[in-house]
């Protein structure tokens, strides 16, 4: 597959969708742009030296001028979360930075489409849709991504089943409203109840789910990687990577990312995750599955949530 990926950000997140990037067959033109020359300069050296076991691949260090053509662009720039920082609090100090970068990028490539992943997502998604100028379908936020992979790696453990079998997904702000919708979680075709007594009759003994406390897992992973370690960066990466091979794939595929609302569950005006379609031509709208009423009374919070936050910081 012959694309242009161009990183704005050569941080622990940017770096790190670099390597994995340069491990696929996704790009085959990589340039990485960050205000630390030197910072970029030795990832670009580190990746490519790697890349000898693999078809060629170019990976350079860059200006804004050579994100020029890009098919994809992805934004991961910002200060780092901190521990027992909330991704909320990164709000302004990260919008400012969006604020500098938007024009200089969209200048050189303004037929990219745009994977925004710096936090808090949901917001920097609704910033740069304000004031990038460009039409809607070409922005996307990695948005609940990363909570679904969360949420399916949980759900595997506690059901002993392949990833790939379960469909569950997580909604909302990337963040602390966020929820599951139950109602339309599915593992092999039937609910996370009816799985749990078919599985018994197998003699499988799998123990009913406790659905608090899965969320809680999702909700907290973050804080307690950052905790142990410092960051989070490799999951991430892996689902930016894999959002990307959508974005170039010959066909439309659904995805929990976050877009700007348009009424769906009666919300408007605020970017947040629901199942929506992406493909070629990056956002093709939102899925609007049925939801319970206590669902979307969930969304509906989340996207609140977020309002409130967007009614304080200055675009």
């Amino acid at each position: 597959m012959s694309s242009k990926i161009t990183i704005i950000g050569a941080g622990s997140v940017g770096s790190t969708i670099a390597y994995t990037l340069s491990n696929q067959d996704i790009a085959s033109e990589i340039v990485i742009i960050d205000i630390n020359k030197e910072k970029v300069a030795g990832e670009v050296m580190d990746i490519i030296q790697g890349t000898c076991f693999r078809d060629p691949i170019s990976i350079t260090a860059g200006e804004y001028a050579d994100a020029k053509d890009s098919d994809i662009v992805i934004i991961t720039s910002g200060i780092a979360r901190k521990p027992g920082q909330t991704r909320i609090e990164l709000t302004q100090t990260n919008v400012n930075i969006l604020k500098e970068i938007t024009p200089q990028i969209v200048k050189v490539a303004p037929n990219a489409l745009y994977v925004i992943v710096s936090n808090p997502v949901d917001i920097m998604t609704y910033v740069f849709t304000k004031i990038s100028g460009l039409p809607e379908n070409q922005i996307i936020g990695s948005g609940t991504i990363l909570d679904t992979a969360r949420l399916r790696c949980g759900l595997a453990e506690h059901f002993d089943i392949a990833q790939k079998n379960i469909h569950a997904y997580v909604f909302g702000e990337h963040g602390d409203t966020s929820f599951v919708p139950w109602s339309r979680a599915h593992i092999s075709c039937a609910n996370i109840d009816e799985y749990t007594e078919l599985m018994n009759s197998f003699g499988k003994k799998i123990e009913p789910l406790d659905k608090e406390a899965m969320l809680e897992y999702v909700q907290k992973s973050g804080g307690k990687i950052i905790a142990n370690k410092g960051a989070t960066f490799y999951a991430v990466s892996v689902a930016v990577c894999r959002l990307c091979g959508i974005l170039l794939s010959a066909y439309d595929s659904t995805a929990t990312v976050s877009s700007m609302m348009h009424g769906e569950y009666g919300i408007e005006d605020v970017c947040l995750s629901t199942l929506t379609m992406v493909g070629p031509n990056g956002v093709k709208g939102k899925v609007a599955v049925p939801l319970t009423d206590e669902e979307v009374e969930k969304l509906q919070a989340s996207a609140n949530a977020l309002k409130s936050v967007i009614e304080k910081i200055q675009l």
